[in-house]
């Protein structure tokens, strides 16, 4: 009898330790569940502040370029304003290179300057100004840049300023000169 009291005694130990153990084991499953969201929120947040950084730098990026533009249009003006007998001049290669330069930094960083005179006009890219009669060029063909325009990585940021031709039997607000 005395053994089986033991027994009974084992078998009711040995029930609290699988018990405890059952428990401990949830515990640790929930434990395990708890640290793998925590590590994948991490992970998450680590990838959206990768990319709220690179929309920061890139702002930044968009900003410098569109502040230098003016400064790269002044640089072209100036040059074309040089008088004929000082185009040689040290100064003047000096600056054309630096004009050059400029445009290198510009195109490395994905400027492109909107192609105009000879071009079709194109309210996305240009802006008109004045509409010309002229035999020169067929209708809506760019005859004059007045400004530059560029565009960041294929997108207009700045759009150029130009003069267009219009139909010779057309008038400045496009009706046509015979209409009454």
């Amino acid at each position: 009898m005395h053994q089986h009291q033991h027994d009974t005694h084992d078998g009711k130990k040995s029930q609290k330790i699988e018990k405890e153990l059952l428990e401990a084991q949830k515990k640790c499953a929930e434990y395990l569940a708890g640290w793998k969201r925590a590590q994948a929120d991490y992970q998450n947040l680590k990838k959206e502040t990768e990319i709220q950084k690179a929309a920061w730098i890139k702002f930044a990026h968009d900003q410098i370029i569109t502040e230098l533009l003016p400064v790269y249009d002044n640089f072209k003006m100036s040059l074309m304003h040089v008088p004929d007998n000082q185009r040689d001049s040290q100064w003047v290669v000096g600056l054309t290179h630096i004009k050059t330069q400029m445009q290198h930094v510009l195109q490395d960083n994905g400027v492109a300057e909107i192609q105009t005179v000879g071009k079709s006009f194109n309210p996305e890219n240009h802006e008109a100004i004045e509409a010309v009669a002229t035999n020169a060029y067929e209708p809506d063909i760019i005859v004059e840049e007045l400004k530059p325009g560029y565009t960041l990585h294929d997108k207009v940021i700045q759009a150029a300023k130009v003069k267009v031709a219009k139909g010779k039997d057309e008038r400045a607000d496009g009706t046509a000169a015979n209409a009454s």
